[in-house]
């Protein structure tokens, strides 16, 4: 007996909007924690919680939907889908924060860290003071898409890494002999 995909799709969705509700909370700490050092440390163990989050997202899916039987592929498939639709819709926060709220304010933040960590006593950054020099000007030229691009691609990366771990631990088999699930009845015959 195949495992019942059929919601697979409409229940990454609906799991990955909550996912997705929960990375733009998130994200909206990320440029607060530049000037509140204790809303840093929020966002990064936010941040942490993810992978458990998706656990749980995925566990539920396996025993909401699937009956409590779910492959290593059907879980992974999920588990991706599920990421994805949530990096998708963080982009769309993503955008609109970069083109309509920042104006900057993340890049100049870094750029006043940066050269604080130069101007100080440190040597052994003198001989890379150039090389981050240029790399806040790469990233000054960079437009509000650019950076949608390619925060909407490191969300999909990851989570398809995150995807394999999780998958391992959600997937339950069908256990031998039992007749709710492998279409055995008795002791003779197939069904």
């Amino acid at each position: 007996m195949a495992e019942n995909r059929s919601y697979l799709q409409r229940y990454a969705m609906l799991l990955g909007t909550y996912m997705g509700g929960f990375w733009i909370l998130k994200f909206f700490l990320f440029p607060l924690g530049m000037r509140v050092p204790s809303l840093s440390f929020l966002f990064v163990g936010l941040t942490l919680c993810v992978p458990f989050l998706g656990y749980y997202f995925v566990r539920l899916y396996r025993n909401a939907v699937c009956g409590g039987v779910i492959g290593f592929m059907h879980a992974w498939s999920f588990t991706v889908f599920m990421y994805l639709f949530a990096a998708l819709l963080v982009a769309v926060a993503h955008f609109l924060y970069f083109r309509f709220i920042d104006h900057g304010f993340l890049l100049n933040a870094y750029q006043s860290q940066v050269e604080a960590m130069l101007a100080g006593d440190n040597s052994g950054l003198a001989p890379y003071a150039d090389m981050l020099r240029e790399a806040m000007d790469a990233a000054s030229r960079l437009t509000p898409v650019d950076i949608v691009l390619q925060l909407l691609w490191s969300n999909v990366f990851f989570g398809i890494v995150l995807a394999i771990p999780t998958a391992l631990v959600v997937m339950r088999r069908r256990k031998r002999g039992d007749a709710s699930t492998d279409g055995w009845r008795g002791g003779g015959g197939v069904r």
